[in-house]
């Protein structure tokens, strides 16, 4: 099917998030005219005084529970394409259902409103995870979109509550993907637009949603400043920087990877992994340490083990994906660790933390 092009109106649901905000100013920046769903007025108010220059080409509507059958119904009316991130990312919760109806019942929901409303909608591109697709077992291993992580299933249904919060987490986006790709097959022949999903592992970068301080970081984010930015992690000992890690994604190579895949035919009906590469904790602290001038933060930055991490010899990256995809189909160029780091830390020393 054909992807979109300029000019066209972009829904964006769960405005207000982390890698929303970044989403809606790479479209905004790029000309493409933006509605933009958040649960409730006050959650409204912060992108709409982000966004303010780009006038009438910026909206917000109100979609208070995406779980609730029809919550999309008005905001598909009369948009070109469809980017969905609204779905839960946090550990702290007891009940899987928690996580995972809401994830699987959005993004469900917001696909049949624009199979029964959604009249223009030429593409819909779903912010999933490889969440849904790592699993542990043989190590070290290349992940790729043929994989799925059909172990967090077996484990969330043996355990139910006791299960870890991370195995959760990536039920809730291992069933919404599914639930997501089984849609569109059930629904080919009266569907008028195509699927892509975009699979980021963790995101790090600068934030421009609403932040009060480092406590309201979203989660990954919050890892970030809490291994790169605080000295008090040293507790957990330096060997630990230099030897966790995972694989990383700066927001807003993500947010111009969802404008791509809206926007190249190519990406239609495709899962693309979206990753920069592996890291260790201690490659980013390396890279704030060689920052000239290092950023004014109000805490002392970590050292741990300098040169350490990922280019040490006898590092073990137990986990990696490949996103050739990423490239041949999209053409996405990724952010250097050093470039991701200088634009965070940058971001923390103009909010004075």
């Amino acid at each position: 099917m054909p992807a979109v092009d300029l000019p066209c109106k972009v829904l964006v649901s769960g405005a207000n998030g982390y890698i929303a905000m970044w989403i809606i100013l790479e479209l905004l920046k790029q000309g493409y005219s933006v509605r933009a769903t958040v649960r409730s007025v006050s959650k409204g108010k912060h992108p709409k005084k982000e966004f303010v220059k780009y006038g009438d080409k910026f909206e917000v509507v109100i979609v208070e529970d995406i779980t609730e059958e029809g919550a999309f119904d008005e905001a598909v009316r009369d948009v070109d394409a469809i980017a969905h991130t609204a779905s839960p990312f946090h550990f702290n919760v007891q009940r899987p259902e928690e996580l995972i109806e809401p994830a699987v019942n959005g993004t469900v929901g917001i696909l049949q409103s624009a199979l029964k409303y959604g009249s223009r909608v030429k593409r819909i591109v779903i912010t999933s995870s490889v969440a849904a697709i790592v699993h542990e077992g043989v190590v070290p291993t290349t992940f790729t979109e043929e994989d799925w992580n059909h172990q967090c299933l077996e484990i969330v249904k043996n355990l139910g509550e006791k299960a870890p919060n991370l195995m959760k987490y990536r039920a809730s986006k291992m069933l919404a993907e599914q639930a997501a790709w089984k849609f569109v097959e059930e629904h080919k022949h009266q569907i008028r637009w195509d699927l892509a999903v975009l699979n980021p592992p963790l995101v790090f970068g600068p934030a421009i949603h609403e932040l009060t301080n480092p406590t309201s970081l979203n989660t990954s984010a919050k890892m970030f400043y809490d291994y790169v930015a605080d000295a008090s992690v040293e507790a957990v000992g330096s060997n630990f920087l230099s030897q966790n890690g995972s694989c990383y994604v700066d927001v807003r190579d993500l947010a111009e990877a969802h404008r791509l895949a809206l926007e190249k035919e190519g990406a239609g009906g495709e899962r693309i992994i979206i990753n920069a590469g592996v890291f260790k904790w201690q490659d980013f602290i390396d890279a704030t340490n060689a920052l000239s001038p290092i950023p004014r933060l109000l805490k002392p930055l970590p050292r741990g083990i300098p040169h350490s991490g990922s280019a040490h010899p006898g590092a073990v990256h137990l986990v990696s994906y490949d996103a050739t995809k990423s490239d041949r189909i999209l053409g996405l160029k990724y952010r250097s660790i050093s470039n991701t780091t200088e634009g965070t830390l940058a971001d923390y020393a103009a909010r004075g933390w």
